[in-house]
């Protein structure tokens, strides 16, 4: 009876949010304390920059950090409320904001209250590990999953907005175009997706100038070739990825990315194919799960605060599954285990080495979406028991 009270209580979606903030305050204070947000002042300064109209991605020896940034110039409209903050109450309520973010894309999924509950719970450890680098990673998750469920619900421009937003800041946001065949008015969704592009790419302007945002645009495109290049090496804290994997396993960093990638996209693809699936609700959400992880599997900019974007597929992937069989639940507990738990201190030092110079931590998430492009191609979404739940639990959700 006390263990049944004490599991009603943790589904709560109150509780959640309770320890999803908590987490976010935590890990900020925690790591300004100890001096080390270095990742905060470099998204800061990118507001402060475009007002002074300095290079935004430049790394001069007279910032206040090290190393340069990424993120294209809209991401300065979303830092700028914490920009003009003291440092000490802006890193607690970025990382704060970004846990929102998040929370609010996970429960806006076409699931149960619990169901939701549980994929918040899954993804709590890994969603710590980029709060600690005050990673805007966390909230680009929410806002993928934001367009997902918008699109479904037939709200196109919000939708629209989330793709456009994702994409202007970190590229990554682009992915959610995969769920544009889940919309009849594609035409309308199109017009949406062009004018918050717009919108994106000319506010910036406002604080600085037309010329200089078209010089920055310039200098990002140049700024992520470079980091591209740069993370093919063998001993760097980024490519942990599948194309990181095979490079490192075989140690040879001049192993190219291009037919990796194709057959990654060949294979992400080919569900597709399964039209007269698109309507139901579990197709959709594997294609969310598949495209989560794929983003994070093939990209060499991928690190280990960036895979709280897999690990929400992983979540995704595990909830909805038609049978939680000991395969399934043994590839949920490696991806715990070695793509959630590798970098910290519960892990021996030496094993934490080994598992980061080969790549490992993208090996679980390269199982399970092999598995999910498996099932889309084989599940009849339409007889299936616990698929046909998903959609009668989507139909009262509207």
């Amino acid at each position: 009876m006390i263990d049944g009270i004490r599991f009603k209580f943790l589904l709560n979606q109150k509780i959640v949010y309770g320890l999803y903030i908590l987490l976010a305050v935590v890990a900020a204070v925690k790591q300004y304390l100890h001096h080390s947000f270095n990742n905060y002042l470099i998204f800061k300064y990118t507001f402060w920059h475009l007002i002074d109209l300095k290079p935004l991605y430049f790394n001069s020896p007279l910032n206040p950090y090290f190393d340069c940034n990424h993120y294209g110039p809209a991401f300065t409209l979303f830092i700028a409320p914490f920009a003009i903050l003291p440092d000490w109450t802006g890193t607690v309520l970025w990382n704060v904001a970004n846990v929102l973010v998040l929370l609010w894309g996970i429960f806006s999924l076409p699931l149960k209250t619990n169901t939701k509950i549980i994929i918040a719970y899954i993804c709590a450890h890994e969603a710590l590990t980029s709060l600690f680098s005050y990673q805007f990673n966390v909230a680009l998750t929410g806002s993928i999953l934001l367009s997902f469920s918008y699109i479904i619900r037939k709200e196109n421009f919000k939708s629209a907005f989330f793709i456009a937003f994702g994409t202007m800041v970190k590229l990554y946001g682009i992915v959610a175009l995969a769920f544009f065949f889940f919309t009849k008015d594609k035409l309308k969704f199109i017009l949406y997706g062009l004018f918050c592009l717009a919108l994106l790419f000319f506010v910036p302007m406002l604080f600085s100038s037309p010329q200089y945002i078209l010089n920055t645009y310039h200098e990002w495109y140049i700024s992520l070739v470079e980091k591209n290049n740069s993370n093919t090496s063998l001993d760097s804290f980024q490519d942990i990825s599948l194309m990181g994997f095979v490079r490192r396993v075989a140690h040879n960093k001049a192993i190219p990315n291009w037919p990796m990638l194709m057959g990654g996209l060949t294979l992400f693809i080919l569900p597709y194919i399964r039209i007269d699936q698109y309507k139901e609700v579990g197709y959709r959400l594997m294609l969310l799960a598949s495209t989560l992880i794929f983003t994070v599997i093939f990209s060499t900019g991928s690190e280990s605060p960036t895979y709280i974007i897999a690990f929400v597929g992983i979540a995704i992937w595990f909830v909805i599954q038609p049978k939680k069989n000991w395969f399934v639940i043994t590839l949920l507990i490696l991806a715990f285990l070695i793509t959630s738990l590798s970098p910290t201190d519960i892990v021996p030092k030496d094993v934490r080495y080994f598992i980061r110079i080969y790549s490992l931590k993208a090996l679980p998430c390269v199982m399970v979406w092999f598995f999910i492009i498996y099932q889309m191609l084989t599940i009849n979404f339409k007889k299936e028991l616990s698929m046909q739940k998903l959609n009668q639990e989507f139909a009262k959700d509207l």
